[in-house]
């Protein structure tokens, strides 16, 4: 159970490194504005894949995230801000720490950005790290290369701002790959 809740954890928050800051392109992302979305998640890491449902909330300071699986059993609520983050785990446990790296490394054995995925599922930068950036033909993001990850954005349609599935790959000896279907925005 913990690895599937890893790999689920890992697929929400993609891990990454922080390199040092800087980019290629002048600044992409506006303030930090609050979202709320629900869908679907599939993870694959090495031999290892899961698939599962999810809802997160988020404002600048605060985070609320529910893993599930795909009949709706509860598999992981994640919850904090900058000052500790928690994570109730499906056998009644709680573990707290002051960040999401340190809580996700803990709980789930991966270390787990939140704070960049809350840019990534909108297809923007993470502010404070290098980025390229490639634009489809209405000139929204459709390629996001990030702190080692190609990030890869389907729109419902040419009208569509904001990305409705987000593909997320990071190569290497233990390639993940990453599928994350927005069905609800708030």
């Amino acid at each position: 159970m913990k690895r599937a809740l890893g790999v689920i954890a890992l697929a929400l928050g993609a891990c990454a490194s922080l390199p040092p800051p800087g980019g290629n392109e002048a600044p992409l992302a506006a303030a930090d504005t609050p979202f709320a979305i629900a869908g679907r998640i599939s993870a694959r890491r090495g031999d290892a894949g899961v698939a599962g449902s999810f809802s997160w909330r988020h404002e600048p300071a605060h985070d609320a995230i529910e893993l599930s699986t795909p009949l709706g059993q509860t598999l992981a609520r994640l919850d904090g801000g900058p000052a500790e983050v928690t994570a109730q785990l499906q056998d009644g446990k709680t573990q707290s720490a002051p960040t999401w790296r340190a809580l996700t490394e803990r709980a789930f054995g991966v270390t787990i950005p939140i704070d960049g995925l809350a840019s990534w599922i909108r297809a923007l930068p993470r502010p404070g790290a290098h980025f390229n950036v490639e634009r489809d033909a209405a000139g929204r993001i459709a390629q996001l290369r990030q702190d080692g990850w190609d990030i890869g954005y389907a729109y419902a349609d040419d009208r569509a701002q904001k990305p409705f599935r987000v593909t997320l790959s990071y190569p290497g000896a233990d390639p993940i790959e990453v599928r994350v279907v927005v069905d609800r925005r708030e």
